[in-house]
């Protein structure tokens, strides 16, 4: 097989017309034929004994032509293209233009190739950097969250029901003086506030006192889901069973023995303040590197082949129903529950996919313009760490993963740090000393 011309037909694809000689296409028909015959039958001959000429005789000249096209694809256009001096982001598009015994093959091939990406001004990138100062009222919303999660409910009988109260109710609902359906419930739990009922009925319930009968007159909402009960006015005949409220435990050291694994309140206030110390820091670091990628983002502005984001998309959807089964639930039973189908799911994830290509192909540019480079110690080290999480020897995970790829991985990791190294940080600090996540700190709960 012989190049016979490459050209760039349009940005990012490049046509290359590729000769077989008629020797060599004439030895490709015959490793098809030598290949299929023991699957040709003819009447009047045993399968397996039908002469190749016959074959063609009966079923036509070009019988073998597919299988030896495919032959000389694999054997020699594939390699042919691994030498080319781009990269291929698709399956190529082959199609044999000219055929014959006589003149051998010509082939058309098209491919579709990864965009060559410059980046410029990737070093002294502008970020600022905000640290947030963990304050004593951070670490007492952590106190305060352990001690609503071991909360107890405590009935009340002495008062009547306040916003916030947990009230049990039995209830029927009217339309004059008939019931309608779905509006009764026996010993029902509802907290007082939560917007649980149509607007006004929780309302109505503040103010009566346990064992107290009364109405609670309402408007269904226009939007209403079901459209018969919509705009009407409506009687519900309630009855308050109970009334409970949560009794946060007092915060001191024998709580905090009960609730974790500290043996003091102040062991555990300075444990709590460290890990939102700890957290604030990561999670300026995590705002800092999310600021530099961005911006490598947006400095990708040659064209990209919607492949590569339809790829990238492909393996998204992979990864997440690979997790959904890990849950015993199917990705047709996740777009059930959420209304989609797989076209609308894929499409949710695009913008996703658009930045992780783009990110990819600036670090990967980055990597190669600083000649970014890892020794062998360096890919042996990290293996061993896969190695070890899958009970394998090094020499297995090498057997098993494209090392190619996976250099350029830990090259674009190396490129990360890089722009993050020469990046100009302006530190910066918060405006407001809000208080932190409503997410608890890290404790052990016996």
């Amino acid at each position: 097989m012989s190049l016979k011309s490459t050209t760039r037909t349009e940005v990012n694809t490049v046509e290359m017309v590729f000769e077989v000689g008629p020797e060599d296409f004439e030895a490709a028909v015959e490793r098809a034929y030598q290949k299929n015959r023991r699957n040709i039958s003819i009447p009047g001959f045993r399968r397996g004994k039908v002469t190749r000429k016959m074959a063609e005789m009966r079923m036509g000249q070009g019988v073998f032509y597919e299988d030896a096209l495919n032959d000389l694809i694999n054997r020699e256009l594939t390699p042919e293209l691994m030498k080319a001096d781009f990269e291929l982001v698709d399956r190529p598009a082959v199609d044999a233009e000219k055929i014959s015994k006589e003149e051998g093959v010509t082939f058309k091939v098209i491919c579709i190739t990864k965009p060559d990406v410059k980046l410029e001004n990737y070093k002294g990138i502008h970020v600022s950097k905000t640290n947030r100062v963990v304050t004593d009222d951070d670490v007492k919303v952590q106190l305060d969250l352990l001690r609503q999660r071991n909360a107890r409910l405590v009935s009340v009988d002495d008062r009547p029901a306040q916003m916030g109260d947990e009230v049990n109710i039995d209830f029927e609902g009217f339309f004059g003086d008939e019931p309608f359906e779905g509006g009764k419930g026996d010993s029902f739990p509802l907290k007082l506030g939560s917007g649980q009922f149509i607007p006004g009925f929780e309302d109505q319930i503040v103010g009566k006192s346990v064992g107290e009968e009364f109405d609670v007159n309402v408007v269904f909402p226009e939007n209403y889901q079901m459209e018969d009960y919509a705009n009407k006015e409506a009687v519900f005949k309630c009855k308050l069973n109970d009334i409970t409220i949560e009794e946060l435990p007092e915060a001191d050291d024998e709580f905090i023995q009960d609730a974790t694994d500290f043996d003091t309140l102040d062991a555990y206030m300075e444990a709590t303040r460290k890990d939102l110390e700890e957290q604030a820091v990561r999670d300026a670091e995590t705002a800092f590197e999310n600021s530099v990628m961005q911006a490598l983002i947006q400095m990708v502005d040659v064209p990209v082949p919607n492949v590569m984001y339809e790829h990238r998309i492909d393996s998204i959807v992979q990864n997440f129903e690979q997790m959904l089964s890990q849950q015993g639930i199917s990705l047709d039973m996740y777009l059930q529950y959420t209304g989609m189908d797989v076209d609308d799911f894929r499409e949710t994830n695009r913008d996703r996919a658009v930045n992780e290509v783009k990110l990819r192909l600036a670090l990967e540019s980055i990597a190669k313009q600083e000649e970014l480079q890892v020794s062998d110690e360096e890919i042996d080290a990290e293996l061993q760490k896969l190695a070890d999480g899958n009970h394998l020897s090094l020499d297995e995970v090498k057997r098993r993963i494209p090392m190619e790829d996976y250099i350029m991985d830990l090259r674009v990791t190396k490129a990360i740090q890089f722009v993050k190294d020469n990046a100009v940080i302006t530190e910066e600090a918060p405006a407001e000393d809000a208080p932190a996540e409503d997410a608890p700190a890290e404790e052990t709960a016996e």
